[in-house]
């Protein structure tokens, strides 16, 4: 098979370096049927033991055994030996399917053996949002010390001098937002020539918030090298990605684009406009993680005040936060010292908490989209959990057919505050009426997002349209 790896070198041109949404394009070949791409079959997962098996360098092997990942996920095994052998790669899987590792093994091991501290990344991986880049980059920074790679992140809402700084000092793989990214190019701070393998993941997410028109300046500006793009969905304007960038991709899909989880309740509860308020609280009072959703950051902000007051241990997390305060409230809800997270759909992809066993929409998804990305904060990993849709009578209708499409059957309970079945399907108890009155956050410092482990946005001038959350 031919390797590609030497990516930029076979071309006769230079693109123009800072120059963000040029216009120019690389010629690819077109994807045939690219209208099929949602109807493509589930791979089928030969039975595979160990990432040496897998084609995994040794070293690589090595590091994810001291933190005792030894058995590859479903996703892995389908798309390692092809990434691994320079092919460009379509992978369909859900967030938390292990795609983080699919695509960063591939990428960290084509880079070993390369030139010491390069001036300009020769890999980059673009996520949608600041919480999905530090995941990433907690997984597989260890995992490029270990090969003695240079692994940068990006985001906004952190100091550009900084990551500027970082950049200057050399990067082997860069994790960056479409936004910030675009606003370093545009600012001459990170140079593009140089890359040679790309990884897009969770596409679908980064058309869903207005990312595309970056997303697409920034592989106009990469030479044609290795390219990998993950989504949990392949239609719209990430089936325009694959037709205009992929060359030739070997296409795998681990799980149908229907929600499939074995290990997860879903219930839909029935409340009247008057009870909801006061069945939400009792089950944010339960035991256990939780993680309520809500449409609007406003929404957000004011049922976290109200839970507090209620003696509720919750914290809000939406794109209106600073960065810091993002962090410390994912620390601290990891922790279990914020055992209640309350949320925009910016927690519904690219958080991984072990643990959450209750996930509410308060609200009710836009989507059957939305919903499956929502009800995969729990039940991961092979955990159970449960995922509750709050509706009112009027909704009801609604909250169906949306669940129908989304291919879920989900049992319908009418409840009051303190019913028995609210309590039998979620925990729910009264909350102790004494409100929080400490700072919602530990008074100490941020815990480095930047390396440590294996879980496995920003926005700069360049985007057409403000993201949501």
């Amino acid at each position: 098979m031919q390797d590609r790896s030497a990516g930029h070198s076979r071309h006769n041109h230079r693109k123009p370096r800072n120059r963000v949404g040029s216009g120019n394009t690389n010629p690819r070949t077109r994807v045939s049927h690219a209208a099929e791409l949602e109807h493509i079959p589930t791979t089928p997962i030969p039975d595979v033991d160990t990432f040496d098996e897998l084609g995994v360098p040794a070293r690589l092997s090595a590091e994810l055994a001291k933190a005792g990942i030894t058995k590859p996920f479903p996703i892995q095994i389908a798309t390692l030996p092809d990434a691994l052998a320079g092919r460009d790669v379509l992978g369909r899987a859900q967030t938390g399917s292990g795609k983080t590792l699919a695509f960063g093994l591939a990428l960290l091991a084509r880079l070993e053996g390369g030139q010491a501290r390069p001036k300009y990344p020769r890999a980059i991986v673009l996520v949608p949002t600041r919480e999905l880049a530090m995941q990433v980059s907690e997984a597989l920074s260890p995992l490029a010390r270990s090969l003695g790679l240079w692994c940068r992140t990006v985001v906004g809402g952190l100091s550009f001098t900084k990551q500027a700084e970082q950049l200057r000092r050399g990067v082997d793989l860069l994790i960056a937002t479409p936004g910030r990214l675009s606003d370093h190019v545009r600012q001459g701070t990170c140079v593009l020539d140089e890359v040679q393998f790309t990884a897009l993941d969770e596409a679908d997410q980064m058309a869903d918030m207005g990312f595309m028109p970056q997303v697409r300046a920034i592989l106009d500006l990469t030479p044609v090298g290795q390219r990998m793009l993950f989504s949990a969905t392949l239609d719209g304007d990430v089936q325009q990605l694959v037709v205009r960038y992929l060359h030739d991709p070997v296409t795998h899909s681990v799980q149908p684009a229907k929600a499939s989880v074995t290990t997860m309740d879903h219930h839909v509860l029935l409340v009247s406009r008057e009870d909801k308020p006061a069945v939400i609280a009792e089950m944010a009072a339960r035991d256990g993680r939780t993680i309520l959703f809500l449409r609007t950051k406003h929404h957000v902000d004011r049922l976290t005040a109200k839970l507090r007051s209620l003696g509720v241990r919750a914290g809000a997390l939406h794109g209106g936060k600073t960065q810091g305060a993002r962090n410390r409230v994912l620390d601290n809800f990891r922790d279990g010292s914020l055992p209640v997270l309350v949320a925009t759909d910016v927690a519904a992809r690219g958080i991984h908490v072990d643990g959450v066993s209750l996930v509410v929409h308060v609200d009710p998804p836009a989507d059957p989209k939305a919903y499956l990305h929502r009800a995969g904060r729990t039940a991961r990993a092979g955990e159970s959990g449960t995922v509750v849709t709050v509706a009112t009578h009027q909704e009801r209708r609604t909250v169906f057919r949306m669940t129908e499409e989304a291919g879920v059957r989900p049992t319908s309970t009418t409840v009051r505050p303190g019913a028995d079945d609210l309590v039998r399907i979620t925990g729910a108890r009264e909350p102790s009426g004494e409100p929080i009155v400490e700072h919602e956050q530990a008074k100490r410092p941020p815990r480095s997002r930047t390396g440590g482990g294996y879980r496995g946005q920003g926005r700069g001038r360049f985007a057409p349209r403000r993201g949501r959350g």
